[in-house]
């Protein structure tokens, strides 16, 4: 049982793990192509230091509990997250909904579900033995076992879109809170897309502090 329940946490927090990192989209695009062979050569180091049998075990383990189903829910929940963080930096017209529905298709595009699952396989290969696994196979060879399997990904996206409402929820009253302490400060605080109006306002700043500098120039170089 204490197996079970150890493989049913690291069932949800995979999911966690896969929508987290496949919503990290700030790391350069360079950066993110030496990572990947890294992370490739890593996963291939550590695949082949597991006996051949053990693998095979969780490999069929896996096939059993749906993981590759589960990593692709994460990567679609991962992308549907990102449409939404897009749609409110871009245009609302015609080319904006172009532009995000062509980020989407290319992001599941290059979302490696093959790799992630390879992960998955060292990761069982750490936490759990050679006899541990056999038994976990016996389990969700079961009817229970295969029910579990069955509701995992629907448990995990509930409790995501859980923590989801609660996060919101928490930031809007805290935000709410915080302007009726500092009515002149939090007047202009909003939640969302401060930032990119905040950025784009220094953008302005720096514009309009360049202009003088640049009539200047042109009246020592009149050409």
């Amino acid at each position: 049982m204490k197996a079970v329940l150890a493989l049913v946490l690291i069932y949800i927090g995979t999911f966690f793990l896969v929508v987290q990192g496949a919503s990290q989209n700030s790391v350069p695009a360079s950066r993110q192509g030496a990572n990947s062979v890294e992370g490739n050569a890593t996963i291939q180091q550590a695949n082949s230091s597991i006996d051949p049998a053990k693998e095979a075990d969780i490999r069929s383990l896996m096939e059993l509990v749906g993981a590759r189903d589960l990593v692709q829910d994460g990567a679609n929940t991962a992308i549907e997250q990102s449409r939404e963080k897009l749609l409110a930096t871009v245009p609302n017209n015609d080319k904006g909904q172009a532009f995000v529905n062509a980020f989407a298709a290319s992001y599941q595009k290059k979302f490696d579900v093959g790799q992630v699952t390879n992960q998955l396989v060292v990761l069982y290969d750490k936490h759990f033995t050679d006899d541990e696994i056999k038994g976990l196979l016996q389990f969700y060879g079961s009817p229970l076992g295969q029910k579990v399997a069955a509701e995992m990904p629907k448990i995990g996206r509930e409790t995501q879109a859980a923590v989801r409402a609660a996060a919101a929820k928490a930031a809007k009253d805290s935000l709410a809170e915080l302007k009726q302490q500092n009515p002149e400060i939090g007047q202009s605080a909003r939640l969302g897309n401060g930032q990119g109006r905040w950025q784009q306002r220094r953008g302005q700043q720096r514009g309009q502090a360049q202009l003088p500098q640049q009539v200047a120039s042109q009246q020592q170089d009149p050409q």
